[in-house]
């Protein structure tokens, strides 16, 4: 499809596509259909765990392709329940029951409505500059974007500061979260509540609201001030499970087992798989109350193959620690990088998931978001992809890198290269642009 094509037959969802037509994909590369190979440091929709068609993920979809693609939803194959029981093995008790779906949004759609049931209340919490999903119940909790322009969110809908230890929310702390935010947040949530909060939901790392990682400490005192409110915690890992950030969850670093956990993107592998799963004590009274949800591909075989083969590689090849010695190694590239750029005022994340964020000044911490647009677009140019992300829309200057778990330290060392030259050119272009809008002549006086 040439390029202009893209315009006149698809939707366009999420801004402008990209310049080009992808060919093909394989491990850490795209190819398009120009010949061009870039780097991708997105890994897909940070999906692509493994990097892109891994082979073993290839080989089972083909056998399920062979064997049964699709089931009626009360129907299940020896994939999808193989599946559920190696992610109850996985987790910690008493996480052991899984509702295998399609995307994060849906997870997390359907972890609302177990809170729900569970409680018999309907208000949920969430925090500012948190991405959940677009769905009507997801999208109220996502206060990063997408509600501008599509009437009224779900009643009982409640955010909550995020804990950006960079920007404090609150004006109160820097670069050392006190979790006062957290304090004020729910003083303010109780005084607005009518008395039916059912749950609160958070990411480990606030990824689109510029890669925001919960301070230590952060998450145990949120549980503790759902258990004050018989409210349950949902933990939404879509970027953040199955070793990205150097632990298979990132719940386990933060010492606190939720009462939900969703998961999506990572598990997959690049085939669209995700799971919300909670203890037997919350899906028996949920069942009990007439629990719903249903849909057309819900533990569907083709997925929960794929999913199998990706939990497979990432024991057999020993992921999650590489991903922990890969990230160490990109953060430490990155903070070379910031003592070369003052425009990069922050470098911050866990494991393979992190960002830069640039400022145009160190000390006002001033975002340079045209400064973070065009950087996004070089990087493109010189066969690096990774994007910019959006925070809460009130700044866009945080560049988003999440690398597959497979990527090598020459991959990282040709990213942070072409980053380095993005920085360096974009800013001498911006530099030369203000000096020519200096030097213009002023226009003529009408007489």
């Amino acid at each position: 499809m040439a390029h202009d094509e893209r315009e006149k037959y698809l939707i366009r969802y999420a801004g402008d596509f990209a310049p080009f037509v992808v060919d093909e994909a394989a491990g850490a590369w795209v190819t398009t259909t120009d010949g061009q190979r870039i780097l991708d440091f997105t890994s897909g929709q940070i999906s692509s765990t493994l990097g892109h068609n891994h082979p073993r993920i290839v080989e089972a979809v083909e056998r399920s392709l062979r064997e049964v693609i699709h089931l009626n939803s009360w129907m299940v194959n020896e994939d999808v329940l193989e599946l559920a029981r190696r992610l109850a093995e996985l987790l910690p008790e008493p996480l052991l029951r899984s509702m295998l779906l399609n995307v994060g949004s849906e997870t997390n759609e359907v972890a609302l409505r177990l809170a729900k049931a569970y409680t018999g209340k309907f208000e949920m919490v969430g925090l500012t500059r948190s991405f959940h999903g677009l769905l009507a119940g997801t999208n109220s909790l996502t206060f990063s974007m997408g509600h501008r322009g599509y009437g009224p969110l779900v009643p009982g809908s409640f955010a909550i500061p995020a804990p950006y230890e960079y920007r404090c929310p609150i004006r109160h702390c820097e670069n050392a979260c006190d979790k006062l935010c957290l304090d004020v947040g729910f003083e303010t949530v109780d005084q607005a509540s009518v008395g039916s909060l059912a749950g609160m939901v958070m990411e480990p790392v606030l990824s689109t609201g510029g890669i925001i990682p919960l301070p230590d400490g952060y998450m145990e005192a949120a549980k503790q001030k759902c258990e004050e409110r018989d409210m349950l915690l949902i933990v939404d890992e879509a970027q953040t499970g199955f070793g990205r950030v150097g632990s298979m969850f990132a719940f386990e670093q933060d010492g606190v087992v939720p009462d939900i956990l969703t998961v999506s993107k990572t598990l997959g592998g690049g085939v669209p798989l995700g799971a919300t799963i909670t203890s037997a004590e919350i899906e028996d009274r949920c069942r009990e109350a007439g629990f719903l949800h249903l849909t057309t591909h819900v533990a569907d075989p083709m997925p929960a193959a794929a999913g199998l083969a990706v939990l497979d590689v990432i024991e057999e090849e020993e992921l999650v620690a590489r991903a922990a010695r890969m990230g160490e190694y990109l953060f430490a590239q990155l903070h070379a990088l910031r003592e070369r750029h003052e425009e990069i005022g922050d470098v911050r994340g866990r494991g393979l998931l992190v960002g830069l964020e640039l400022v145009t000044d160190r000390d006002t911490k001033e975002p340079a978001s045209e400064l973070g647009a065009a950087v996004t677009a070089e990087c493109l140019r010189l066969g690096l992809s990774m994007n910019i992300v959006k925070g809460d829309g009130s700044q866009t200057n945080c560049l988003r890198l999440a690398p597959p778990l497979v990527i090598t330290r020459d991959e990282i060392d040709t990213a942070v290269s072409i980053l380095d030259q993005a920085i360096t050119n974009c800013r001498d272009q911006l530099a030369g642009r203000r000096v020519l809008q200096s030097n213009a002549a002023p226009a003529p006086v009408a007489e």
